[in-house]
């Protein structure tokens, strides 16, 4: 038994800062709250602890360390990320993020799920970082946002992807696609909807698979108990992919109010990773591209505030490494600023995550669930802040940094 004894501890549920902090742990699960101590006491001093935060949205295979993102995905074998993963996986638990969802490879891999592989390393205690819920492949049409083909502005005949690796077209193509995901480990679907930011080519709110394709993508990914995640942008994308059942909407950076009025109906939630917005490094990206970057990303800020205003659920993701793994918690900052509480942020990034990724074993600090806790310096309800500032990390009952 160990026992940790902070300044503070805060129910999530209640939105309280119960003073003083005492969590007791029992291997890898929190055994009590309060009262006295038992076994070794931990005194962690003037922080307060919260429970470990989760990212719903990061690519742990890239960026990183010594990546050149323009020569990257004809340059680093499978190997090669893996090796840059390690290093990015431990900076994001360090950072207090302990469960992620990686959200889909855009990479040649020749198959490989390398998240899936990352994530067994990971809980075999091979490696530190967090808990993943990995996606495999994205899957992509021909020229989608995430065809890396596409992406990078490749030649014809450089790079081609299979159907194993995301790039599908028509309904079976994107059934089959789908099915090699799951059959090889991946806990959830990603799928490409709309452009995006980086697209060279075409409209960044554009729809890029038809209706059809997106509820056979859907009906496969559900029929087999998985969620489905969309990189969507434009508000007429978003509404297709919420009608075709699409769980969760990935940055939605150019929703309306119908698009946000068709969310809360289906109650989808939204991963707005808002802080690209703010944060995201596009001084070496192609002229035309920092052109599309200045036009959407004010109307980016203005689209997450209508959706906090309207009361979408909303889950923290940050996009890493559109903006540096370990600077997670910029994401909560951000969010701040769009108008969230620090309570309702913090909520995004426990409760609400905990929801998305469907389960019920983390997110507060209760008896009985997993000892991920962190510890902060100040109040987090005042200060959104002090989560940048991440003094002690517990995942499992074991500590990574304090």
């Amino acid at each position: 038994m160990l026992t940790l004894r902070a300044a503070g501890l805060l129910d999530i549920d209640t939105g309280r800062i119960v003073r003083p902090g005492i969590l007791r742990v029992d291997g890898d699960r929190i055994a009590g709250v309060g009262g006295p101590p038992e076994g070794e006491v931990l005194d962690l001093g003037d922080v307060v602890l919260l429970p470990g935060l989760m990212d719903m949205e990061v690519n742990l295979l890239m960026g990183g360390r010594g990546e050149t993102a323009a020569y990257s995905p004809v340059q680093d074998d499978p190997p090669l990320r893996m090796l840059r993963a390690v290093g990015n996986a431990r900076r994001t638990l360090r950072a207090g993020f302990t469960t992620v969802r990686n959200l889909g490879l855009f990479v040649k891999t020749g198959g490989y799920l390398l998240d899936v592989a990352l994530a067994k390393a990971i809980d075999a205690g091979w490696i530190d970082g967090p808990r993943i819920v990995p996606a495999g492949h994205a899957i992509t049409p021909t020229g989608g946002h995430l065809d890396p083909t596409m992406f990078a502005a490749f030649a014809p005949g450089v790079l081609p992807l299979s159907v194993e690796e995301g790039i599908a077209n028509g309904v079976d193509e994107v059934r089959r696609a789908v099915r090699y995901q799951i059959k090889h480990g991946a806990q959830l679907i990603k799928v490409c909807v709309s452009g995006g930011v980086m697209s060279h080519t075409g409209l960044p709110g554009a729809q890029h698979y038809s209706d059809e394709e997106l509820r056979a993508i859907v009906d496969e990914a559900h029929r087999r108990g998985l969620r489905v995640a969309a990189h969507t942008h434009g508000a007429d994308a978003v509404r297709a992919a919420v009608e075709a059942g699409i769980d969760c909407i990935e940055h939605g950076f150019l929703i309306d109010d119908a698009a946000i009025e068709l969310m809360l109906k289906h109650e989808t939630f939204l991963v707005p990773t808002t802080y690209l917005a703010d944060g995201m490094d596009v001084s070496k990206a192609a002229p035309e591209l920092q052109a599309k970057a200045a036009e959407m990303f004010p109307r980016a800020r203005a689209s997450v505030r209508a959706a906090i205003e309207a009361g979408v659920k909303i889950a923290v993701g940050t996009d890493a490494p559109a903006i540096p793994h370990g600077r997670n918690a910029n994401e909560l900052v951000a969010l701040a600023s769009r108008g969230m509480s620090p309570l309702a942020v913090l909520r995004a990034a426990t409760l609400t995550a905990a929801e998305l990724i469907d389960v019920t074993d983390r997110g507060r600090l209760a008896e009985g669930l997993l000892a991920d806790v962190i510890a902060v310096p100040g109040d987090p309800l005042k200060d959104i802040a002090v989560t940048q500032d991440v003094r002690f990390v517990m995942k499992g009952g074991k500590v990574f940094v304090g």
